[in-house]
């Protein structure tokens, strides 16, 4: 916790508080630049360490850092510019003091993933003067340059000792594949289709530039100097992001692809649209983005895993087999028990045929252990099928660990098995490569739950839900928002999340038992006892000895407020034994 000036500003939890102690709402670009200045002792930072900090993969241009110095200025009310000061000679300071308050530690944090980058329009450069140097440079080297050089020195002289030993691609690896996003064309003949599409454009960038394996580029868009809108090819990239918006009476629409910049071919192509009268625009923005960057982020890391296989595996799944992953993953995300048999039974006899398939084993071990969340096996099932699973996930994440559907049936795995701390860790590597994945995010909501941090679980089930990506994982993680509400004791704001899931996918018994804690707890006792109806209807024999969730590796917190919520179910009907 760092305080200054009479302001809160909570590095675990991504929070600026005022000197009321209410939340500020900050972008999460502007908050890792208040932070920055919080943590830097008073020094001057030049504006290229700020921008190499706050955008390290992304070429943008120094419009995106002035935004955030605005917007930090009208955060901490500094009108006069006193706080946030451009120093003499360039580059910004913090003039307050700043004191360091008790740190609060964990035994594992994940990175704040429910805090999506929000890029909002790029604004018009300020006059500011030439960067100043470091008061610590030396020689024109700043201490820290000075010690990188050093070490460099000993990794060459390393190096140069272990050339003849290693291998040539170990020593020069080839750089990352450098993609442009190009400014998304206004279609729309709307009066708000510019601003709309410059805020998709800077969304959509700043996701991509999230992704580990690749480099982004932003082209500055000719509209932000005035002059008509166009999208010129961009220097040195390998792939460019194309898009079009439109607007009609019912929707917003965006079309965008992946093309190959060399010979322009098209490698993918995806739309997404959503309802033009949702009173939420930045809702609207985060669901256009997400919709189309969740399917081209996949399609990249595909098309990235394929061109770094030594040769044409036969793990690389087409044609039927493609088919059969697909259902395989639909089955997962809404899952009935004769859907969960027909997709095994799909996957085993393609996996007869073709038994060194990656990804074909890799989707029945994923399926399967939503089987076993189930309780679809016996138990003596259930622990073979554990062994096998973890068996083919390890060996296929040595093979592809980047691929993001290993990533994520791995990361299904740990959750499974209630290794969550490790499961937060997969998880979040999956993100690295889909920063969209409403799957992942409810599985890094589901740890997050199970170690006791309801308030940050609810709000990674949110995040899913303003991505609302794949819609075919929607119900997870609005179930997901209920029963976290219901540990925290809010029995009425539970409701609707699980209402909405049950709208979704209706034949889960546990989604009716916690709509009927939340009926319970919200004093509508009838309509408690019918939902408790449904649930033992759809899951005969389960008793408040059976419906617990697992407790192995779960926080003290969390097995505090669970039976809290099991004797509601109990209240609302459910048998005690």
């Amino acid at each position: 916790m760092l305080r200054f000036a009479g302001f809160e500003l909570d590095q675990q939890r991504a929070e600026l508080r005022g000197p009321d102690g209410v939340a500020i709402k900050l972008r999460p670009k502007t908050f890792e630049m208040l932070r920055l200045f919080a943590t830097s002792g008073g020094r001057i930072l030049s504006k290229q360490a700020l921008m190499e900090a706050i955008w390290p993969n992304v070429h943008v241009g120094e419009d995106n850092l002035f935004q955030c110095i605005r917007e930090l200025r009208t955060a901490l009310g500094d009108d006069r510019r006193e706080l946030i000061k451009l120093a003499s000679g360039g580059g910004y300071l913090l003039t307050a003091e700043v004191e360091a308050g008790p740190e609060v530690t964990a035994h594992t944090e994940a990175p704040p993933l429910t805090r999506a980058v929000e890029a909002g329009p790029a604004a018009p450069a300020e006059d500011v003067p030439i960067q100043a140097r470091s008061q610590r440079a030396i020689f024109g080297f700043s201490r820290r340059a000075m010690i990188a050089a050093v070490v460099g020195l000993g990794v060459i002289a390393g190096l140069a000792v272990a050339a003849p030993v290693l291998k040539p691609d170990l020593l020069f690896r080839r750089t990352p594949p450098v993609i442009a996003v190009m400014p998304i064309v206004d279609a729309s003949n709307d009066s708000r289709g510019a601003m709309m599409a410059a805020e998709v454009t800077g969304r959509l960038t700043d996701g991509f530039a999230k992704i580990q394996n690749i480099s982004v580029v932003a082209p500055r868009s000719a509209a932000l100097v005035g002059v008509e809108h166009t999208a010129a090819p961009a220097a040195s990239s390998d792939y460019e992001i194309r898009g079009e918006l439109q607007h009609s009476d019912q929707s917003w629409t965006l079309r965008a692809r992946i093309i190959k910049a060399g010979t322009g071919e098209v490698q993918s192509v995806v739309v997404a649209s959503v309802n033009a009268d949702e009173a939420d625009v930045q809702l609207q923005q985060s669901r256009l983005v997400a919709g189309v960057g969740h399917v081209l982020a996949r399609r990249l890391n595909d098309m990235l895993e394929r061109s770094a296989a030594p040769s044409p595996a036969r793990g690389s799944s087409a044609g039927g087999d493609k088919v059969a992953v697909e259902q395989a993953l639909a089955s997962i995300n809404q899952t009935t028990r004769e859907r969960f048999g027909a997709a095994q039974s799909m996957l085993e006899k393609a996996l007869t045929e073709d038994p060194d398939n990656v990804d074909l084993a890799v989707a029945l071990a994923s399926l399967q252990m939503r089987g076993i969340q189930m309780v679809w096996f016996s138990p003596d099932e259930a622990v073979a099928v554990e062994a096998k699973a973890s068996a083919t996930l390890k060996q296929a994440l040595r093979s592809k660990p980047n691929s993001i559907p290993v990533l994520e049936a791995y990361c299904r795995f740990l959750s499974v098995t209630n290794h969550f701390v490790e499961s937060l860790v997969t998880c979040a590597k999956a993100l690295s490569f889909d920063p969209w994945n409403g799957a992942a995010l409810y599985l890094i909501g589901l740890g997050q739950i199970y170690v006791g941090r309801f308030d940050d679980a609810l709000a990674t089930f949110r995040q899913a839900d303003r991505y609302d990506t794949p819609p075919a994982s929607r119900w997870t993680w609005l179930l997901g928002a209920g029963w976290a509400n219901l540990l925290m004791g809010r029995g009425e704001e539970a409701v609707p999340w699980l209402q909405r899931s049950i709208a979704i996918t209706p034949a889960s018994g546990r989604s009716h038992m916690l709509l009927a804690a939340g009926y319970q707890r919200s004093g509508r006792f009838e309509e408690a006892r019918t939902a408790m109806q449904e649930g033992l209807r759809l899951r005969p024999g389960t008793t408040a000895l059976n419906v617990s969730p697992p407790s192995r590796n779960a926080s003290s917190v969390f097995l505090e407020a669970s039976p809290r919520v099991v004797q509601s179910m109990v209240d609302a009907g459910l048998p005690a034994h």
